[in-house]
């Protein structure tokens, strides 16, 4: 009986190997994408991506959250191309594009998502999920009971503008019911929505001071005691996930370099965050190893060894 490329496992003669970097060519496929979320910090996942394509990698499937989502999106519509297409947007990109101020949608936002839309439209991609040649999952929470979304068919449009809706700052989305909002609340790193999607290994982007290590701080003004609160929410809601997945998979997080994030809303600094990541990944991408199930990732952002 003949066997698929996952159940043969790593070798010479496979197509998808042609070129690859050794550490990505040991890995168990399917092998999947899952990119994090951070709005403008998404710029990193250009730099990620950059590195992984000029190894010659096309994932075999695709997970993204919020700018996660649009991001890997896009890279599933354009599997080998993406990234210098991805760069030429986020370095001419601007907050008023984005978030522009004078469009409310309603009362439950407080900027339109006509911003997103356009940028969606402007992104050739097709109408339909299951149209995109490498299969794609968004992740969006519900509103109603905070239960994690999968979207891997239908409309796609609709299901990257579920998973990007910030809470309070973009529309929700309804659809079949459900009230969706971003995938950030409860997947900031898809990595177990990858697992549930039939990924035998997971490659994770993900962005923001709470991807890295967290220097011990003790802030004492408001801003600062409740900037450090949410950093730390999402950094264990980060670390659980990926602990919890390695233990049955490798996943491998690719590191970024990156160790001054800008603010949320600055779009100034994309051109640094892409640069930056791409010479990290593409470092790290050249000493990858696997050796079955675990968490491979950069020490202090640099070196690829599995702790």
């Amino acid at each position: 009986m003949s066997q698929s490329a996952a159940e043969r496992g790593p070798s010479s003669e496979d197509p998808f190997l042609e070129g690859v970097a050794m550490g990505l060519a040991e890995l168990p496929r399917p092998v999947a994408v899952a990119l994090g979320g951070g709005g403008v910090l998404g710029a990193a996942h250009v730099g990620v991506g950059h590195a992984l394509e000029r190894t010659g990698f096309v994932p075999d499937l695709i997970v993204g959250t919020s700018v996660g989502a649009l991001t890997g999106a896009i890279a599933a519509a354009h599997p080998e191309s993406a990234a210098p297409w991805l760069e030429e947007v986020w370095t001419n990109l601007s907050r008023r594009e984005v978030y522009p101020f004078g469009f409310l949608a309603s009362r439950a936002s407080l900027f339109s998502d006509r911003g997103l839309r356009r940028l969606i439209a402007h992104a050739d991609l097709p109408e339909r999920i299951e149209q995109l040649p490498i299969p794609f999952t968004a992740v969006a929470m519900d509103l109603t009971d905070g239960a994690e979304v999968r979207l891997d068919r239908g409309d796609l449009a609709t299901a990257l503008l579920a998973s990007s809706a910030i809470p309070g700052a973009l529309p929700p989305v309804i659809q079949d019911g459900r009230t969706l909002v971003d995938g950030g609340m409860i997947a900031y790193v898809p990595v177990r929505a990858a697992e549930l999607a039939g990924a035998a290994s997971v490659l994770v982007l993900s962005t923001g001071p709470a991807s890295g290590p967290l220097p011990p701080a003790t802030p004492r003004r408001a801003g600062a005691i409740a900037s450090r609160a949410a950093v730390l929410q999402v950094h264990h809601q980060i670390e659980g996930d990926l602990a919890d997945v390695a233990r049955r998979l490798p996943v491998v997080v690719l590191p970024t370099g990156i160790d001054t994030w800008p603010a949320p809303w600055d779009f100034g600094h994309s051109r640094r965050l892409i640069d930056t990541a791409a010479g990290t990944a593409g470092r790290f991408l050249d000493r990858l190893h696997i050796e079955g199930p675990g968490l491979y990732r950069g020490a202090a952002h640099e070196t690829g060894v599995r702790p």
